[in-house]
């Protein structure tokens, strides 16, 4: 039933057919034919078979699969392993991360009671949680966990523990008054919320919405769906789209201009299908998996466990971080703040009172108790407990007299705290400076404005009133009456020791704060103008309703504060954030959260947070500290920096040598390059790409987000790719005019040519600033001087011949150095240019 708080009593017996009697076993057994056992179903998944297939539907694993084929075809046995190797481990990562969040609702399954107290067959008894159905009357009580959604018709001091659903950190009262329609989640008090748990009193309540139907089911049913692609999958993708059609582009040209100028058609297809292994940036999912890996492994010494190695490079690209307020913004435990009387004086004898009637009342020690006696250091020993008048519903008070041995004077007293309204309500007199009394009369109006001026600081505010007990044997017939008025206790949720410096510096590297809470928007409103956000820029739940998501994704990057908001609306927001082109986070710790976490492209928890909500999450801080989250923010993008960097080195070089074979294929008698050959010069030029990993990013780049912009790689690959190819035309001209070369010759050569000048523009093209004033890491230093040095020895041993190479003339070596060394000059200046002209997309 939809917004079944707004009913009464009868109408909801009328719709589900059932009454105050309960229903009848084979009414119950009826019902659960026809709706259903009170279970959250799981989403059915894909066999663990079909979940590792799917990790293959890439374009670029693809091309690299048809890669290895390729190499495997030409006897290049170890290449074309290398290449499955990779696919392999690279997919097989991926497997686990989908088949490890499939457990995600078999956790939710876990944190609900496995019984119930029923009303069957005229009589209460005990059956499973599955056995419930609609209309049943249940009885819960203190520790009893919700089985499914409810509608209360009976109370008895009833008050229950949301947090987990809501994010609301003190106790809900609960009551049988019917509710507007709109009354948001966490304020719906005539209503139970199936996985939230009874803090005390007991009460009666029919059931409305079974387990899958229930808003802890539709949590369930979100976390079952399949993760969104995340902006860096996506980017991967859109990239894999881009080689891919490039290539499809030029092996058809080559291949149709070969057969035309008459050459061998299985010697053309073959070229024509290794220049396609060429321009594919094989190395690509190593890279990325080794980026990462290192990236979450220095992740990891700072106490965070990276979960989804994708996140990192999501760190990187976000815009938008969403928080949920209580225990991430935060501490999320109650805290007495002061103690004020009607002067808005602090007084210290008020918290003593406080105190005493904390430490003695024996109901449930609820937060507002502990808070009080946090940090106390009243001497109780003096104190006796006479008697206690329990807290109800109705006065919504709790008194509690004691006896003082050590004031021989006035040695009985009763201290009463509660609601503000009800303890002026049962005051008399106020207690002066001078400990002399006056009639509440004359500062019923100040201390009214008092209580608002706080509440509207989003501070909780108690009443807290005392009066003194003549010694007798009718006192334990006192009344909460005739009291004297002490002053006002303050409550706080209080903000974490680093929130301020935290958000601040998030603020410095692009990085806007959204919060996003169950809580009322007076103190949503108070801790976000405390915390920096405006709070004029607020959005309320019951007004988010109103919008579409369309409409949504535009309003959301006007606000700052999301208040009264329900779990699903979480979700919402991080999607409307996300379809406005923002990348987003959220870090939450409550079942409540567990959808935006999902939802989000980075998901962030707490390893104290809900179970449910730390399965959902992509990454879990093991130390409840948000200054990690700035270190996650920087490895993120020197992460996906240095990804990047491969992606500009390998493109703009495969782009300019497969461009320049084309070309030379038109006119020479032979393949530029055998196809073993192109393969092997590709793992030249790709294996100090693995040590991209390990190097240094320029700090400009780690100011500002970046993000995924084909148009800018696009521009890359071209301008530099042609530059490339202009040194390799004139490369075959020093081959072919000067040297006379045949097809060994020129293949060696160009190949010498084509190694050397990627290892020096690998240099270059790694940072926007001039190479000198960029300093590389020592083992990409040493990768490009191992596998030139390797190269070299492999062109001047025997080796050569297996590899239809041969020894190089010294002019010619020479020769090759001198027109790398040309190519990286030029570059340089090129570089220059062209980064004064463009730059990575940024928020």
């Amino acid at each position: 039933m939809k917004e079944f708080w707004s009913y009464d009593k009868k109408e909801i017996f009328n719709q589900l057919k059932t009454s105050e009697k309960g229903l009848t076993s084979q009414e119950a057994e009826t019902r659960i034919e026809d709706y259903g056992k009170n279970t959250l179903k799981e989403v059915k998944s894909s066999s663990k078979f079909m979940v590792f297939i799917s990790q293959f539907k890439s374009p670029i694993t693809l091309i690299l699969i048809f890669a290895a084929i390729l190499s495997i075809f030409t006897k290049d046995y170890s290449d074309g392993f290398i290449i499955l190797i990779i696919i392999m481990i690279s997919s097989f990562l991926s497997y686990l991360n989908e088949s490890h969040a499939q457990d995600a609702v078999k956790k939710l399954l876990s944190s609900v009671s496995v019984k119930s107290t029923v009303l069957r067959d005229g009589k209460f008894q005990e059956i499973d949680n599955a056995g419930l159905t609609l209309g049943d009357i249940i009885k819960v009580a203190t520790g009893d966990m919700i089985p499914a959604d409810c509608l209360l018709i009976d109370v008895n001091a009833l008050t229950t523990d949301e947090s987990s659903l809501t994010g609301e950190t003190f106790p809900v009262e609960k009551n049988v008054k019917i509710l507007d329609a709109t009354t948001s989640l966490s304020h719906r008090e005539n209503s139970l919320w199936m996985g939230t748990h009874v803090i005390s009193g007991s009460g009666l309540a029919v059931v409305v919405n079974l387990a899958k139907n229930s808003e802890f089911g539709k949590i369930t049913s979100s976390l079952g769906q399949k993760d969104t692609d995340t902006d860096f999958e996506r980017g991967i993708k859109d990239f894999g789209n881009l080689i891919l059609h490039v290539t499809i582009l030029l092996i058809c040209l080559i291949f149709l201009f070969n057969i035309i100028l008459n050459k061998s058609f299985l010697e053309s297809f073959m070229f024509a299908l290794a220049l396609s292994v060429g321009l594919t940036p094989q190395m690509l999912p190593a890279i990325i998996s080794v980026n990462l890996s290192k990236g979450a492994k220095r992740m990891s010494d700072e106490g965070v466990i990276v979960k989804k190695l994708n996140s990192i490079e999501n760190f990187g690209s976000m815009t938008i971080m969403c928080s949920d307020k209580t225990g991430t913004i935060t501490k999320g435990k109650v805290k007495l703040d002061y103690g004020l009387d009607y002067r808005e004086e602090k007084s210290d004898d008020l918290i003593r009172l406080a105190s005493i009637n904390s430490y003695f009342q024996e109901g449930y020690k609820n937060p507002i108790d502990e808070a009080i006696l946090q940090g106390n250091t009243t001497d109780f020993s003096p104190y006796k407990k006479l008697f206690e008048i329990p807290y109800s519903f109705e006065n919504k008070i709790l008194s509690v007299a004691v006896n003082d041995s050590s004031n021989l004077a006035q040695k009985n007293f009763m201290v009463t705290k509660g609601a503000f309204e009800n303890i002026v309500g049962v005051c008399k007199t106020y207690e002066k400076t001078d400990k002399s009394q006056g009639p509440i009369g004359e500062i019923k109006n100040q201390i009214t404005e008092l209580f608002n001026k706080y509440s509207a600081q989003g501070y909780r505010v108690l009443g807290l009133a005392y009066k003194f007990l003549d010694d007798g044997e009718n006192i334990k017939e006192e009344k909460a009456s005739d009291m004297i008025f002490k002053g006002l206790l303050l409550f706080i949720d209080p903000l974490k020791d680093d929130v301020k410096d935290v958000i601040c510096e998030m603020d410095r590297l692009g990085v806007s704060l959204k919060m996003i809470t169950g809580d009322n928007k007076e103190i949503a409103k108070n801790i976000g103008s405390q915390i920096g956000l405006d709070p004029t820029k607020i959005l309320l739940g019951e007004d988010l309703k109103d919008y579409s998501l369309s409409q949504l994704n535009k309003k959301v990057l006007d606000v700052d504060i999301f208040a009264e908001i329900s779990p699903n609306q979480k979700e919402k927001i991080i999607r409307a954030y996300k379809e406005a082109g923002e990348i987003v986070g959220y870090m939450g710790d409550g079942i409540n959260d567990a959808p935006a976490i999902k939802q989000a492209d980075v998901g962030i928890s707490v390893n104290t947070a809900a179970d449910t909500a730390k399965d959902a999450a992509s990454i879990v801080l093991l130390q409840n500290n948000l200054n990690v989250l700035l270190s996650g923010i920087k490895e993120g993008r020197r992460t996906f920096i240095n990804t990047l960097k491969y992606i500009f080195i390998a493109t703009s070089a495969n782009f300019g040598n497969m461009f320049s074979m084309a070309g030379a294929s038109l006119f020479l008698k032979f393949l530029p390059l055998l196809p073993k050959q192109i393969l092997l010069t590709n793992l030249f030029t790709d294996f100090p790409s693995l040590q991209i990993a390990s190097d240094s990013v320029d700090s400009t780049w780690l100011e500002k987000p970046v993000k995924w912009d084909m148009s800018f790689i696009k521009k890359f690959m071209i301008i530099f790719g042609i530059t490339s190819s202009v040194f390799d035309y004139l490369t075959f001209f020093v081959l072919l005019a000067i040297f006379k070369a045949d097809e060994q010759l020129f293949q060696t050569g160009w190949m010498l040519e084509s190694v050397i000048s990627a290892m020096v523009v690998m240099l270059i093209v790694r940072t926007a600033r001039p190479v000198l004033r960029s300093k590389p890491s020592k083992k990409l230093i040493l990768a490009i001087v191992l596998v030139s040095l390797v190269l070299i020895a492999i062109i001047y041993s025997p080796l050569n011949t297996y590899l239809g190479l041969t020894s190089l003339p010294i002019k010619a070596l020479i020769s090759m150095f001198g027109i790398s060394l040309a190519y990286a000059l030029i570059a340089e200046v090129l570089k220059k240019k062209f980064y004064e002209k463009n730059s990575f997309s940024r928020k």
